[in-house]
């Protein structure tokens, strides 16, 4: 019964919501308030449900309703994880939304909104049922729609909602299609019941065909490549809706797939087109964002970036690593959307004197070079042989960017404080990549399933990742030596318009993204 305790942190701020809702008109201090206490007040009942998970250990509550029809509180590790994470971001953004949004007409609804929004992702990241899981994740995206359309007259506003709501809605279709299979496959709704029998390897074929919508479900929801365009496009939010995007919104596709490690397990092909459709959007987004000159929108295409990287991890079966992806990147984040109204004062205030460094390409190969000798010895002494393939692969992938730093660092210009801090940071990030995989891995020992030694297929794509990696790695490191030849110019306009792949995905909507008001005609949102 005391499983039920997660319980109170939705309810805590459902309450608020329906407070803040009856405070319409300017200055709403009271519901302001209501919203913050009530989200301290679900930071304080995930920390009492850690301490249950200490003292009780992991298990899921008693149901409420019967059968498949249920409702019921699952606290394990990756829930509580979810639950301390999206209670202290969502105290945050509250707090801020209080002050930037002070003056508003509809300040009270608004808070309303972002609190049930707040709501509906601790009760899904707590699901115990399949039932409780599709109604978490359906009410997040439904009430996240009403704070994208808190500007309603811009049209930008609409088209990028009208968008986000045919992929959200596609992406439910293919939710609800996994846990039917998962219940007839199993003949349950509880989740921990599921992923105990699918640990044991039962439930095939119909488990396969699920982790193939559990996929799908999970690309559509963080924003992946082709359906990336609705997350660079709801910037004409307020800034508190973008921070709030990171609490368990656009990363909630990575918990699904966190959540059901052990059926996707049962689906090696899945994992696959996963590696594959991570990769290539990681590459894309990060690329794309190099080039745009907007401060939010160069965070929305870097968050695609991230997005595409967690899917990756997870189709590396790095299920921890993705978890702990999930919660730096997060933190990061939010913090990023909130302080960027500041960046641009932050950024004319740096004082640059002397020469910027530019690495040439022997400068640039001895910083490969060096990155990988550091990755090799730090690895060496926290041991090779005890680390999966996969994990060894995704740390070479990642010190590719610390490389870009030292190249810096190794530049004929670089002053020698720079060489030793650059230097620094590369020791920094190894020793750092292998400490928390070991952390990660072994909390997360016996909660989620060990990473599987890979087939010929997942070495091919582990090794096809660490070139593709390497190689635009590279490209980025010396772009600063060709930047303005003719050909760099043309490519920057491209990479900038994302090579034009949302305007090809409005096309096939066809008018659907269209706002239906007198004023938003086809050519009036012509970009």
């Amino acid at each position: 019964m005391i499983h039920l305790l997660p319980l109170l942190a939705p309810l805590l701020l459902a309450g608020a919501s329906f407070y803040a809702f009856q405070a319409p008109g300017l200055r709403p201090r009271q519901a302001i308030r209501v919203a913050e206490l009530a989200a301290l007040g679900s930071i304080v009942v995930a920390i009492l449900s850690a301490v249950v998970l200490v003292l009780q250990g992991p298990g899921t509550s008693p149901a409420i309703g019967y059968s498949y029809f249920a409702l019921a509180s699952r606290l394990d590790l990756v829930s509580l994880v979810m639950l301390l994470l999206v209670s202290f971001i969502g105290w945050v953004v509250l707090r801020y939304a209080g002050t930037f949004l002070d003056g508003e007409e509809r300040q009270g609804p608004f808070t309303g909104w972002m609190t049930a929004t707040l709501a509906a992702v601790l009760l899904l990241v707590q699901s115990g049922t399949l039932l409780q899981l599709v109604i978490g994740w359906v009410a997040t995206s439904l009430l996240l729609h009403q704070l994208l359309l808190f500007y309603p007259d811009r049209i930008a506003a609409q088209r990028a909602a009208r968008k986000k709501f045919i992929v959200s809605r596609t992406g439910d279709a293919a939710l609800i299609g996994a846990v039917i299979l998962l219940a007839i496959s199993f003949g349950t709704g509880d989740i921990a019941t599921i992923l105990a029998a699918a640990r044991a390897g039962e439930g095939l074929p119909l488990t396969i065909a699920a982790a193939a919508l559990l996929a799908i479900a999970a690309l559509l929801k963080s924003a992946q490549f082709p359906t990336h365009g609705w997350l660079t496009e709801v910037m004409e939010t307020p800034t508190p809706v973008s921070a709030l995007l990171h609490a368990g919104v656009v990363n909630a596709g990575g918990f699904l797939l966190i959540r059901f490690a052990d059926v996707m397990l049962q689906a090696p092909v899945v994992l696959a087109v996963l590696v594959m459709v991570g990769g290539f959007t990681a590459l894309f987004g990060s690329l794309v964002m190099l080039t745009q000159s907007a401060v939010k929108t160069s965070l929305a295409w870097s968050t695609v970036a991230q997005m595409g990287f967690m899917i990756l991890q997870c189709g590396l079966a790095l299920f921890p690593i993705a978890l702990l992806h999930i919660v730096a990147h997060s933190l990061y984040k939010a913090h990023a959307f909130l302080a960027s109204g500041s960046a641009i004062e932050t950024v004319a205030s740096i004082k640059r004197p002397g020469p910027v460094a530019i690495p040439n390409a022997k400068a640039v190969g001895r910083a490969f070079l060096l990155a990988l000798a550091i990755y090799a010895v730090i690895g060496l002494l926290f041991g090779f042989a005890d680390k999966p393939p996969q994990a060894l692969a995704l740390g070479a992938i990642l010190i590719f960017g610390v490389a870009y730093l030292i190249a810096q660092g190794l530049a004929d210009a670089a002053p020698r404080a720079l060489t030793w801090r650059t230097s620094l940071y590369a020791i920094s990030a190894a020793t750092a990549y292998f400490a928390l995989q070991r952390i990660s891995d072994k909390l997360m020992l016996g909660t989620l399933p060990a990473t599987p030694q890979p087939e010929p297929l997942e070495w091919t794509l582990m090794l096809l990742a660490v070139v593709t990696f390497g190689v635009v790695a590279v490209a980025q490191s010396l772009f600063p030596l060709w930047a303005y030849h003719p050909a760099a110019a043309g490519l920057r306009v491209h990479l900038a318009n994302g090579l034009y792949v949302n305007a090809l995905f409005d096309r096939l909507l066809g008018g659907w993204t269209l706002p239906r008001t007198p004023s938003a005609t086809p050519a009036s949102i012509k970009e």
